[in-house]
């Protein structure tokens, strides 16, 4: 159905929250309407801006009555950015209705019975990204935008100078030295009207990834003014290959195991959460004789149990992750390259299966081959409650959900990640 844009103000009280961070109201001809920026209990006046049959979209015109779950938002930025969806919330509020979006997917996709989501705390609620991503838009007239896109306008970027209050305090200092260093128009940057600026902090200092422009640059020029940032990597984006352009790459350290940081490697942003997660895997792993590391990556709990003595196989499709760790393979580590709809069934059954899928989730013939030959247990991790759900529907002719429990790894957002313990029904 065509969605109607109009321009309309209407007086809503919001009643609950979306799982993207909306509040959710009735406008007066009984649509639902979604709103965000605003909490349970808010009387607002919204300006619709989209219209379907049976819902509408809108945003914040006035706050008439501001409701006792709601705090002022700490960013100055936070009414125009789109990085963040939640400051408006006080953090024991913003977890309470973490915990509601997860047994809310539970029960409407996974048709499961789960009263109550226990949602672990960030240690830290603010600074405690450990990498960030900006876009850089080169405009007319030389002048330059570098942030995040606008909340309402996507093809608008809000420019950051050091508002942001996400990153740890050494992403801040460096994003900060970058932006008074890279010249007239980003001139010390590659030649592009657009590119992506990616700063990570990791135990070896911070790194710059850049995505976009034109190769070769002369990254010196930057680099030798900007001391905070000691490795810079570039992708070109007339090429497929990603280059160090200087410095050595990093090392890390993550579940025990030493990590080499190639470009723009997945690891959580959110180091003290994701080690509260780990953790928490560990102990409920127990100690499998045999166990599969699905969508492994790094090898973040795969090789945490082989270090205990269990016999795993990691499967990751990305090379360069799987290439990331010091000790690609040993006695009680075997990685495989490709996708694990292409392996899996090459390893099952097996004691224990560990599926930390993208937020897509498992791939439509996984499951099927999961219930064929199965594990006696499963750990599934997932960063989207909505495909968790449906994925534990699939298995749930043979598999019953025995614990819970999610993590915040990114407050001030929506996200949250969160893991389910499932046992092997019968025989």
């Amino acid at each position: 159905m065509v969605v109607k844009p109009v321009s309309e103000l209407a007086e809503v009280t919001i009643r609950s929250m979306a799982s993207n961070g909306s509040g959710v109201g009735k406008l007066p001809d009984g649509r639902v309407v979604f709103v965000p920026r605003t909490a349970p209990g808010d009387l607002v006046r919204v300006r619709v801006s989209a219209v379907k049959r049976r819902w509408a979209n809108g945003h914040v015109d006035e706050v008439l009555q501001p409701s006792e779950g709601r705090t002022d938002p700490p960013c100055p930025l936070y009414e125009r950015c789109g990085g963040c969806s939640l400051q408006h919330l006080p953090y024991t509020e913003q977890l309470k209705w973490k915990g509601r979006f997860v047994v809310d997917a539970l029960s409407r996709i996974g048709r499961l019975e789960v009263d109550e989501v226990a949602v672990t705390a960030s240690p830290k609620p603010l600074r405690y990204r450990n990498k960030i991503t900006f876009t850089l838009k080169r405009l007319s007239g030389g002048r330059v935008v570098a942030g995040f896109h606008h909340l309402r306008r996507s093809n608008y970027v809000v420019d950051i100078k050091d508002e942001c209050i996400l990153p740890e305090p050494e992403l801040s200092s460096a994003w900060t030295s970058l932006r008074e260093n890279w010249g007239a128009n980003a001139a010390r940057l590659p030649a592009g009207g657009r590119l992506r600026l990616t700063l990570r902090n990791s135990k070896s200092g911070v790194y710059l990834f850049v995505q976009g422009g034109r190769s070769p640059w002369n990254a010196e020029n930057l680099v030798n003014r900007v001391p905070s940032v000691s490795t810079v990597w570039h992708h070109p984006s007339d090429s497929e290959e990603i280059e160090l352009v200087h410095g050595r790459p990093h090392e890390d350290v993550w579940g025990g195991n030493r990590v080499m940081l190639i470009g723009d490697a997945f690891l959580q942003v959110n180091r003290g959460a994701a080690q509260l997660l780990e953790e928490y895997v560990k102990v409920r792993a127990g100690f499998p004789d045999t166990a599969i590391d699905a969508y492994c990556g790094i090898g973040q709990y795969g090789r945490t149990l082989a270090n205990l003595g269990t016999r795993v196989v990691g499967i990751d499709v990305s090379a360069a992750a799987l290439a990331s760790p010091f000790v690609r393979d040993d006695e009680n580590y075997q990685t495989v390259q490709g996708t694990v709809e292409e392996h899996i069934s090459d390893y099952l059954p097996t004691d224990l299966l560990v599926l930390n899928p993208p937020r897509s989730g498992l791939e439509h013939s996984v499951p099927v081959q999961i219930l064929a030959a199965p594990p006696k247990r499963v750990i599934y991790i997932s960063c989207d409650a909505a495909t968790l759900a449906r994925d534990l529907y699939r298995l749930a002719p043979v598999y019953s959900l025995v614990e819970h429990r999610a993590f915040d790894f990114f407050p001030q957002t929506a996200h949250i990640e969160t893991v389910m313990i499932l046992k092997r029904s019968g025989n």
